[in-house]
């Protein structure tokens, strides 16, 4: 589930925490509130956000490996077609080597 700019802005999440975890951080501070900021009273809601934010940095870094990988495979393509482009120009055997 995710929350709506209307949800944040009533339970006053700050911008910085407004990301795909926002609906558990909500949970988590009403409990809080609630509770009298008890920590051991909220342990699951607080499990629940960390593992929300833990697996939502897993599955970017993820994709950051993908990316550079990507752009690793794409200048090496590019290496070795100007390798191609060298090699092509003329044979070995008529190039001078002085």
């Amino acid at each position: 589930m995710i929350s709506t700019q209307k949800e944040l802005d009533d339970n006053n999440v700050p911008l910085n925490f407004r990301d795909f975890c926002s609906h558990l951080l909500i949970d988590l501070n009403n409990c809080r509130v609630k509770n009298y900021y008890l920590p051991w009273r909220c342990s699951e809601e607080r499990h629940a956000y960390e593992q929300c934010q833990y697996d939502e940095y897993i599955i970017r870094m993820g994709q950051k490996e993908q990316l550079v990988a990507d752009q690793k495979r794409q200048e090496q393509e590019k290496n070795n077609k100007n390798k191609e482009e060298i090699n092509t120009d003329e044979p070995y055997d008529s190039r001078k080597l002085s």
